[in-house]
């Protein structure tokens, strides 16, 4: 069970914990309907995936307040990248779809548990929160669109999928193939579901749908043409492998990649803004672990690809949680409920789980964030990116530019490194960017740099030419100054360059001296080249200390160059 360490509540805060647990299951279990639908899954494999990723995460999660369950992008993102494969494992063999979708779930979360192995919890920051809002955002515009044949009655024609563009257009130009009936049903549902918000503490989604089938059944909504979710198994919770050919597992791992960035981006940014809000300490590592193992044992027991929604866990934070227990008791009423009112489930109007759909997903179609970058001027080119491939190119490739879109951001901006000339300032030890105080002045004799990004291949380089070009209209140079405070290691690249930098300014009879060198490259750089850059009396803490050993005596010699290794 859940452990009372810091950051948990205590056991007095029980109340609360059960209060919350059952808003969250209010929110569950229409959620569990409706992402089933995004996946193209039986209801089944959801509530199976809802109750695996409650049981474990309260084991073994770090946060108190997230709830680990299915997610409309989870699922939308699944989905779409099984329908990528050859048609005959993907949407015309049903059975051949589970399994494919069932491998994809068991690879990513295989992936999750790996990368937290190796202790790669930071890999989360790659993808940038600008492209996560706007490839939130645009998900969650095409999935309110793709709801709007259920919601409004009307059948699409064949041939025109699940494109968003598509879908909106042939509603807005086909008012008539609308189903009055189906319309006023959702209407009436979403009237509801707006009012009852005025009361957060009520699952209103639940409350909507709970009423929903008791009207269908009153007033047989079936014999008016409004179509019913129909009837949904109980979890079975069997234990198997998918079953499929060794191809068809190569194409799978490739597209899990794209399901791993999101599940772990999404479900981080939950967890890490709740706990900075409540003050909480969490462990990207034993997330990273805790989310592999709830999405490989979802898989294993047939069930969806999990991870921590937003809505869910700021739900169950607003609602008082205090501890994981609050999980456990929204698992205690998720069961309750599927034994007892399983079967009146298939009674439910689809109008009002798609208006369920849409009021889950309404938090990400607030604007404001993307606005609010907009006017900052900053990231501009990231947001709209994001938000027009997911529109143009659909979940899956949209996904895939998303992530590629933030790479090649980090990539332009590490490439193209910044390198500031520094001088003293006044008669402190203080070395600051020349020209950017009153008082700053170069050290005679001494050309000191520091480059504002970590040297690495991509940068290394670029950076040792702009050196020499400085270089080139110095006269009075002696000694460059190169200060590596920005670099907590080096690679191979970036090692090779320090050292034809050091033997082209000898070369030229001026010397090069490295500061602000940390214990991992100057390491390195003993093993690596002890007689030149590596060498102690070349290495200095501060810049304060490598200007005064260099600044006198001017007719000291340089010593011979060392050819680079």
């Amino acid at each position: 069970m859940p452990d009372e360490s810091a950051g948990q509540a205590p056991p007095a805060s029980r109340w609360r914990d059960l209060a919350a647990g059952l808003c969250v299951a209010g929110l569950l279990l229409p959620e569990a309907v409706a992402y089933a639908g995004l996946a193209r899954l039986p209801v089944v494999h959801a509530l199976t995936a809802v109750m695996v990723g409650l049981a474990i995460y309260a084991l073994f999660g770090g946060s108190r307040f997230a709830i680990v369950a299915p997610t409309s992008s989870t699922a939308t993102l699944s989905a779409a990248a099984v329908l990528s494969l050859p048609a005959a494992a993907a949407g015309v063999d049903r059975a051949a779809y589970l399994q494919a979708l069932m491998a994809l779930v068991l690879v990513a979360g295989a992936v999750l548990m790996l990368l937290a192995v190796a202790r790669q919890g930071q890999l989360s920051a790659f993808v940038s929160r600008p492209v996560l809002r706007g490839f939130a955002f645009a998900l969650a515009v095409s999935i309110v669109i793709r709801q709007l044949p259920d919601a409004l009655g009307f059948a699409l024609p064949a041939g025109a999928g699940g494109d968003p563009l598509r879908v909106l257009l042939f509603g807005a130009t086909h008012v008539q193939a609308w189903h009055a009936c189906s319309v006023a049903v959702a209407l009436v549902a979403g009237a509801a579901v707006t009012g009852l918000r005025r009361w957060p503490q009520l699952p209103a989604s639940m409350v909507v749908i709970v009423l929903a089938i008791i009207a269908a059944r009153l007033l047989d909504l079936k014999s008016l043409g409004v179509e019913e979710v129909g009837a949904v198994q109980l979890p079975a919770f069997h234990l198997g492998l998918p079953d499929l050919p060794l191809h068809d597992w190569l194409q799978i791992s490739e597209l899990a990649f794209g399901v791993v960035v999101l599940v772990f981006a999404e479900s981080w940014g939950s967890m890490r803004s709740l706990a900075l809000v409540h003050g909480d300490a969490l462990d990207a590592n034993r997330e990273l672990m805790v989310l592999g193992a709830c999405n490989v044992a979802s898989a294993l027991l047939q069930g969806m690809p999990v991870g921590a929604g937003f809505s869910a866990s700021s739900a169950n934070a607003s609602a008082g949680a205090g501890s994981r227990w609050a999980g456990v008791f929204a698992l205690a009423v998720v069961a309750v409920v599927l034994a007892v009112a399983l079967p009146a489930l298939h009674l439910l109007p689809r109008p009002v789980l798609a208006v369920a759909v849409i009021s889950a997903l309404w938090h990400a179609l607030n604007p404001q964030p993307l606005l609010d970058l907009w006017r900052m001027q900053r990231d501009r080119l990231l947001v709209a990116g994001a938000v027009l491939a997911v529109l143009a190119f659909g979940v899956l490739h949209g996904m895939l530019i998303a992530i590629a879109l933030s790479m090649l951001d980090a990539m332009r901006r590490f490439s193209q490194p910044v390198l500031h000339e520094l001088g003293e300032l006044g008669a402190s030890r203080n070395f600051v960017v020349l020209g950017a105080h009153e008082g700053v002045a170069a050290v005679p004799g001494l050309l000191i740099l520091r480059p504002e990004e970590p040297l690495f291949f991509a940068s290394a380089e670029r950076v040792v030419a702009d050196v020499m070009a400085r270089v080139q209209h110095r006269d009075d140079l002696r000694t460059v100054v190169l200060s590596l405070e920005e670099s907590s290691d080096l690679d191979s690249t970036a090692v090779e360059c320090l050292l034809e930098l050091d033997h082209r300014l000898r070369a030229m009879g001026k010397g090069l001296v490295l500061t602000r060198v940390k214990e991992p490259v100057r390491e390195l750089l003993a093993r690596w080249n002890p007689q030149g850059v590596g060498a102690e009396e070349r290495m200095y803490w501060s810049v304060a200390d490598a200007a005064h050993a260099h600044r006198w005596p001017a007719e000291a010699p340089i010593p011979a160059p060392s050819p680079p290794r």
